[in-house]
């Protein structure tokens, strides 16, 4: 299937952004069009007009009145906006891809809207990554990977939502009726410290913390991210230049 895969992009997460690029591209016979997104970029274009602060060190979004863990936290829900194929993929940076995308675009049923795994996931609250705090919220971390029918018109309102709703409306995508929210196999989003640890992830996300950041280094397929991030050292790509999208 020609499809986009669209990747969340933090400036301080830039080695996970590499990693989660190169091990999508170690898995692809055909490698997809992989897109970054880019806060500053996507705010240029006008499409993102949120108002972020930084209170104590931390992003926060205003709209929300809540901490954001990732510059793309809310970006993300941009993706039926931008691609310009019927159907696309999100994923978070922190991702360890260990299968050929193509196997989960497969799945794509176009009754919903979205598909993604429906997590049920309750962290204690506290601090995760690098001083980020975790919080829970309503259906947390289903929208870490979304596989996106594009097209579908119970999208339409978006363009206003992302704007203009609270981060946890969208996270829990409220603007879609719960029929068209389809499940996917819980090893395409296998959440470290959380998932069945008996499953063969697919892909699995470093949702607590990546394996370069301290208390991580030892977590299950800690070893195998490393090797993907040795591979790229020294000849890493800048996302800026790499696919920024220059109109939806």
């Amino acid at each position: 299937m020609n499809c986009e895969i669209f990747i969340g992009f933090d400036s301080r997460e830039a080695a996970a952004y590499e990693v989660c690029v190169r091990s999508i591209r170690n898995h692809c016979q055909k490698v997809p069009q992989l897109v970054p997104l880019l806060e500053p970029h996507l705010r240029g274009l006008g499409l993102y007009t949120r108002r972020h602060e930084r209170r104590e060190g931390r992003l926060w979004d205003v709209i929300s009145e809540a901490p954001m863990s990732t510059e793309f936290a809310i970006t993300r829900f941009l993706t039926p906006l931008l691609s310009t194929t019927p159907w696309a993929v999100f994923c978070d940076c922190d991702f360890l891809w260990r299968a050929d995308i193509q196997e989960l675009l497969a799945l794509a049923d176009p009754r919903y809207a979205v598909q993604v795994v429906q997590h049920q996931y309750a962290p204690p609250e506290g601090i995760k990554m690098d001083g980020q705090l975790q919080l829970n919220y309503r259906r947390k971390n289903w929208s870490s990977l979304v596989l996106w029918n594009c097209r579908h018109p119970a999208h339409a309102p978006l363009e206003s939502w992302i704007n203009t709703r609270p981060g946890r409306n969208l996270h829990a995508f409220e603007w879609l009726d719960d029929s068209l929210i389809g499940d996917l196999p819980p090893t395409w989003n296998w959440l470290e410290g959380h998932s069945d640890p008996g499953l063969d992830p697919k892909a699995v996300h470093f949702t607590r913390g990546t394996p370069e950041m301290k208390g991580y280094e030892n977590i299950p397929h800690a070893e195998e991210w490393r090797a993907v991030l040795a591979s790229v050292r020294g000849s890493q790509t800048d996302p800026a230049t790499s696919d920024a999208r220059s109109h939806p």
